[in-house]
């Protein structure tokens, strides 16, 4: 017999094995089946086994394990000490074990290359006054000479004019010293709602300055907001592919480092979406990503310039669009049913009217996208569950189930959703809409938002928690608005106190409304399972149980048993992203 027919003869079984692993590994083949001393050997080849001090599963069904396998990227099993004392081979990842598993974590709402861009611009939180602004900028200027040219303007985010004695900045504020006379620079408000640039900016535009489009306003020289920002942003350089990849590798880097698997990217524009595409098979990308829709004209329609999208990695995925309803409220931006309690002249601003909402909702819809809306303000709230009740009633034929529709089908979602007025928080409750909530918008904005909407309508609307948790609110950052830290947004949720000091504006450990605080389990499924659902990725995100992406993160302690003050300082000891070590701690 030739030795190339002996050789296929040898190495059949083998083949045959891996095909048939394979495809159990894709089938889940029954415990007891995996129990062959066959299927044993097969598995050491193609599983790798974890064990650890605890891991919580977010499952249905084994709600803790104490070791994991898997194959594939994927989970292939979970069991307890019970079954591992019966299997010697495991004895090498048995007595290994430290730390405590939970599920990888998920920010719900973020802005991928917009926090890229941070990490590579000034940072601007935090500052507490005008002359803390210039420094910083003058900082940042002596270490990026080649900035600030028409090809490359300093970039910085986080500026409040609240910390300017509550005045708007101007472009003469901009005009540090003599070096700074010529140079091109734009300033995102903390909320990303505003900009301010400096005159070298200002003169590329018309003078006298056109009046501002609706839905905008220009507040000071040099200072646009909302729709207005389209005037300035007409003339800025944008990254090119390059400069955006960095933007993406570095934000990654960084949500990794705080136990980040997945985020959804609340707002991308087509080229971008392209972008994200060829670089998701790249193992520099290491967060999954649920990006909506932005068209290159906010609040449009543009279905030639995007396609549905997941890849085979589990690593990219496009089904929602994102829509803008209003601005935001610490601009006074948001849109209102009655006028705010410190402007009575003001409602805020619809960035677009109700008819044009519904109508993009309605034909979005119609091509089998999930629509999610921005809406801050009590009057954007009830536009948004206007334009989403009329969808539902024109898409699904049987009008005694919309709530199951949307469920099933739709999922449309409210980004924000941080002032909804009773009546149509009982509308949202009982159509199944789902809110997408950043706790930390909360605690960051309890200093003034009683100012902005009076007593009694603060405690009738706004940031409404666990009065919404049965639609399974999906929980975010915002990042770059705010921290990505999604600990501190657990903290924020549970105590209603700023992640920061501890505190709440009294100054005291009461909690802003602490009616509305979730326990620490509900806001870890708010960063892992609802964040799933609310991407059509249940079963797949946010849980650890058999055939989902293998994604965990590993911690000292587990969450059950830490003092809520503790939670705000949780570290990341590993993330684990298809089953791959993305981040460890220096000191594993």
């Amino acid at each position: 017999m030739p030795a190339h027919t002996v050789l296929f003869w040898v190495t059949l079984p083998v083949l045959l094995g891996v095909i048939l692993y394979q495809i159990g590994a894709q089938v889940l083949i029954p415990a007891s089946i995996h129990e062959n001393t066959a299927f044993k050997l097969l598995r050491s080849l193609f599983e790798e086994t974890h064990c650890y001090a605890s891991i919580t599963t977010l499952s249905a069904g084994l709600r803790n394990a104490d070791c994991f396998s898997v194959s594939n990227g994927r989970f292939t099993r979970l069991f307890k000490d019970d079954f591992i004392k019966q299997d010697a081979s495991y004895d090498s990842v048995r007595d290994a074990r430290a730390g405590y598993v939970y599920p990888g974590l998920w920010d719900g709402h973020g802005h991928l290359i917009q926090y890229g861009e941070l990490l590579n611009s000034v940072n601007l939180f935090g500052s507490e006054s005008m002359v803390e602004v210039q420094d910083r900028l003058v900082q940042y200027k002596a270490s990026h000479p080649e900035e600030g040219t028409d090809q490359k303007w300093i970039r910085g985010v986080g500026w409040d004019q609240a910390k300017f004695d509550g005045k708007w900045p101007g472009i003469t504020d901009l005009e540090i010293n003599e070096a700074f006379k010529d140079q091109y620079v734009m300033l995102d408000r903390v909320d990303v709602h505003c900009i301010w640039v400096s005159q070298k900016v200002l003169d590329l535009l018309p003078s006298p300055l056109p009046e501002a489009p609706a839905g905008g306003e220009i507040v000071a020289k040099g200072v646009f907001c909302d729709n207005a920002m389209e005037m300035v942003l007409a003339h800025y350089p944008k990254p090119d592919k390059a400069r955006k990849s960095k933007f993406v590798r570095d934000a990654m880097l960084e949500l990794n480092k705080l136990g980040i698997v997945g985020m959804h990217d609340a707002g991308v524009v087509p080229s971008d979406l392209r972008l994200y595409e060829q670089l998701s098979d790249n193992a520099d990308w290491t967060v999954r990503v649920n990006a909506m829709i932005e068209c290159d004209e906010r609040n449009t329609f543009c279905p030639s310039d995007v396609k549905k999208v997941s890849t085979s990695n589990g690593m990219f995925h496009v089904r929602s669009v994102k829509l803008f309803g209003d601005g935001a409220l610490g601009s006074w931006g948001s849109a209102m049913i009655d006028p705010y309690s410190d402007k009575e002249t003001s409602t805020g601003s619809l960035l677009v009217n109700a008819t044009e909402l519904s109508a993009l909702t309605q034909n979005w819809a119609a091509r089998g996208f999930q629509v999610n809306i921005h809406a801050i303000g009590d009057l954007a709230n009830r536009l948004a569950i206007d334009a989403f009740e009329i969808s539902l009633k024109l898409q699904c034929p049987d009008i005694t189930k919309l709530k199951e529709c949307q469920q099933e089908k739709f999922r449309f979602r409210i980004e924000h959703a941080q002032i909804i007025h009773p009546d149509d928080q009982q509308r949202m409750l009982e159509l199944g809409i789902i809110p997408s909530i950043q706790p930390t918008h909360a605690t960051s904005d309890m200093g003034y938002a009683e100012s902005r909407l009076g007593k009694q309508r603060t405690a009738d609307e706004a940031y409404r928690m666990r009065s919404l948790l049965p639609l399974r609110p999906v929980l975010g950052s915002d990042f770059p608005v705010e921290p990505a830290n999604i600990f501190e947004g657990m903290y924020a949720a549970t105590t209603r106190r700023s992640p920061h000091t501890g505190l709440d504006p009294s100054g005291g450990k009461t909690g802003w409304y602490p009616e509305e605080t979730l326990t620490v389990e509900d806001a870890l499924k708010g960063f892992t399972l609802n964040p799933a659902l609310g991407a059509f990725l249940d079963g797949k995100a946010g849980v650890i149980q058999e055939g989902a992406w293998a994604d965990w993160v590993v911690l000292d302690h587990p969450l059950e048993g830490l003092e809520l003050e503790d939670l705000r300082r949780v570290t990341v000891r590993e993330t684990w992203v298809g089953g791959k070590l993305v981040y460890q701690r220096r000191d594993q």
